[in-house]
C-alpha cells in the first residue's frame, strides 16, 4: 500500500466542527537546581471534530497544548546543602545534621 499512497484521483473533504471548543489552563513547577524553580503555564485546548468524506464521516477530538509562559523563579542560596539520596537511611538524616 505504501507503494500507492498519494496515487489516483483527488478526493474533496470536509472538516466541520462539533460540539463546543474546551480550553483548560494548566500549571506546572519543575526543580531546576538548588534554589531555583520552573513554572510554566500552558493552555490545553480540546475540539471534537467530523471529517466529512464521500464515503463515510468520521469523527475525532484533537488536543494541543501552548505554552503560553515559562519563568525561572530563583529563591535564595542557602549556606549548607546536602544530597540524601535513597541509599541513605532516612531516619539517620538527623544526626548527620546535629
Amino acid at each position: 500500500m505504501k507503494l500507492l499512497a498519494g496515487k489516483g484521483p483527488g478526493v474533496k473533504i470536509r472538516i466541520a466542527p462539533t460540539g463546543n471548543v474546551e480550553s483548560d489552563l494548566r500549571s506546572e513547577f519543575i526543580e531546576q537546581g538548588i534554589n531555583q524553580t520552573l513554572h510554566r503555564v500552558f493552555l490545553e485546548v480540546r475540539v471534537n471534530i467530523k471529517v466529512l468524506t464521500p464515503f463515510q464521516d468520521i469523527e475525532k477530538e484533537i488536543t494541543n497544548q501552548v505554552l503560553l509562559m515559562e519563568n525561572v523563579i530563583v529563591g535564595n542560596i542557602p549556606q549548607t546543602y546536602y544530597n540524601f539520596d535513597e541509599k541513605t537511611d532516612k531516619d539517620k538524616a538527623l544526626e548527620v545534621v546535629e
